[in-house]
């Protein structure tokens, strides 16, 4: 009797949170999965939450790396900081052999380059493939000076995957009233993402989230919620497809030929937006993504 009430209660335990369960990811079996973060580094006990969802939402929907699109330390960046800050919040992930690919904030001190676990390997910005048809750019957003800019169009012009995408800090478009759109970083960069045929875009810096709609055939997230939050700030704008700026959030994606489904997360578990979008063609056309469910 003893052995099948612990059974029980084994299996009350195990049983996934309610919120897992709304998934709708594919999860086709040879698709790219992947979280995103992005202005994660504080400490805090939001933090920690939203690591937790994020441990949760691996049991089910099993991404095999994290993009990370900067302010990975707010403060301090000592040995005792970075497991704070990081180490400690991802701690489950870590622990099932994830890798965390990071890109440099406002706040990040330059040094974060050599930090192992953020696998940079000693470089401001950086590419890799985690599959034959997919490649990242990781760029650093708060110098893009010309051997960066020569280094990227290089590197997107060489580059046979069918999906480019790119992430970094400072977005080039945003509805945010505290910071908003970077127009600067917009002249070098967009030129070059329509060129060489960039699908998507990622970025942080706007602690909230934004799914833009498609700029010139390229589509751009804003997901700067995983540690720090500036609630009500954004503003009405004819470029939001979506934003969520009432919690702390961060980002499921996967990858299944030409078609890229993603899920926006909250704090406590709400699916605050989620849809498809399709892969651009070299005439540079796209497809919108569906309304949050």
């Amino acid at each position: 009797m003893q052995r099948i009430l612990w059974v029980f209660l084994a299996a009350i335990l195990s049983t996934a949170p309610p919120w897992v369960e709304k998934l709708s990811l594919p999860q086709n079996k040879d698709s790219v999965k992947f979280a995103v973060i992005g202005d994660s580094g504080t400490g805090d006990r939001e933090q920690i939450e939203v690591g937790q969802r994020i441990a949760e939402g691996r049991d089910k929907f099993p991404f095999e790396f994290v993009i990370m699109l900067g302010d990975n330390l707010y403060g301090r960046e000592s040995a005792r900081d970075y497991k704070r800050k990081f180490e400690d919040p991802y701690e489950e992930v870590l622990a099932a052999g994830v890798k965390f690919y990071a890109s440099l904030g406002n706040h990040d001190n330059a040094s974060q380059i050599n930090y192992k676990l953020f696998n940079m390997d000693g470089n401001r910005y950086y590419t890799f493939r985690p599959e034959k048809g997919v490649r990242f750019f990781a760029l650093d957003s708060n110098y893009m000076d010309r051997p960066q800019i020569e280094w990227l169009e290089k590197e997107l012009k060489g580059s046979e995957s069918e999906w480019k995408i790119c992430f970094f800090h400072h977005p080039l478009y945003s509805s945010g009233r505290k910071h908003g759109s970077d127009l600067e970083l917009r002249k070098v960069l967009e030129p070059l993402f329509v060129q060489y045929g960039v699908d998507v875009v990622f970025s942080g810096h706007e602690h909230f989230y934004e799914r833009l709609k498609p700029q010139k055939g390229i589509h751009y997230f804003i997901s700067g919620g995983a540690g720090k939050l500036r609630k009500g700030d954004i503003a009405p704008s004819g470029i939001t497809a979506k934003g969520f700026d009432r919690d702390r959030h961060f980002m499921l994606v996967e990858i299944s030929g030409d078609k890229m489904h993603f899920e926006a997360i909250s704090r406590t578990g709400d699916i605050v937006d989620s849809g498809a979008i399709q892969r651009r063609s070299e005439a540079i056309t796209s497809v919108g993504a569906t309304e949050a469910k």
